[in-house]
């Protein structure tokens, strides 16, 4: 199964991204992950792509698109893959379809989970994640001990870009303007599920389960 996920900040994509992956057994691949992925590996790319984090600067499409490659090439993907923040647009998701294309697949649908405007700002203001692992939490739902990661130890911290409403209504206006538009090009492919976001996490993981 291969599937990608998208939605605006604060729909929940990597909360389902890690239940998704674990009841199909595939990889959940977030692009954060792709680029500490590369790095680590010290391929061509990866040392290209380190070359912009390192300066805080945005990678570029094309040094992307070659660290998407080489990561869908592993062998953990060989029987399918869920990637969360790829595309994120359409020149991209054209990219992704010849990658996947040329390894004698297809991308199987394109899980897009809408919320509010009003719901991602409330989510994401609130959000805290681990300073070591990624892991998401909420000042709702706080992990178990004086904001310690409850799975590898590490500290939970306010992303700085998750503190300003005006900066986070900002990354709002960039998703509707760039990575909106996927839904067009995959409802023309018959792919696209559309998730309402609404509610608990098991309930959204249920509608997703039921779209798939």
């Amino acid at each position: 199964m291969r599937l990608i996920i998208f939605g605006p900040q604060g729909a929940g994509k990597g909360t389902q991204a890690a239940r998704i992956a674990e009841k199909y057994g595939i990889p959940a691949i977030a692009t954060g992950d792709i680029f500490r992925w590369a790095i680590k590996g010290g391929t061509s790319l990866g040392l290209k792509a380190k070359e912009y984090v390192d300066a805080g600067r945005l990678v570029p499409d094309s040094v992307t698109i070659g660290v998407i490659d080489e990561r869908l090439q592993a062998d953990d993907a060989t029987d399918g893959f869920l990637i969360d923040g790829f595309p994120r647009n359409v020149e991209q998701a054209e990219a992704l379809d010849r990658i996947v294309e040329k390894q004698g697949h297809s991308i199987d649908a394109a899980l897009v989970i809408d919320v509010p405007e009003e719901v991602s700002i409330r989510r994401i203001t609130g959000r805290r994640v681990c300073s070591e692992c990624g892991r998401n939490y909420h000042v709702d739902a706080p992990p178990e001990k004086n904001w310690t990661c409850d799975f590898c130890g590490g500290e939970v911290i306010e992303r700085t870009d998750d503190h300003e409403e005006v900066a986070v209504r900002e990354r709002l206006r960039l998703y509707h303007e760039q990575t909106e538009p996927l839904k067009v090009y995959y409802e023309k492919k018959g792919l696209l599920k559309e998730i309402d976001g609404e509610g608990s996490p098991d309930e959204v993981f249920s509608r997703i389960v039921g779209a798939i």
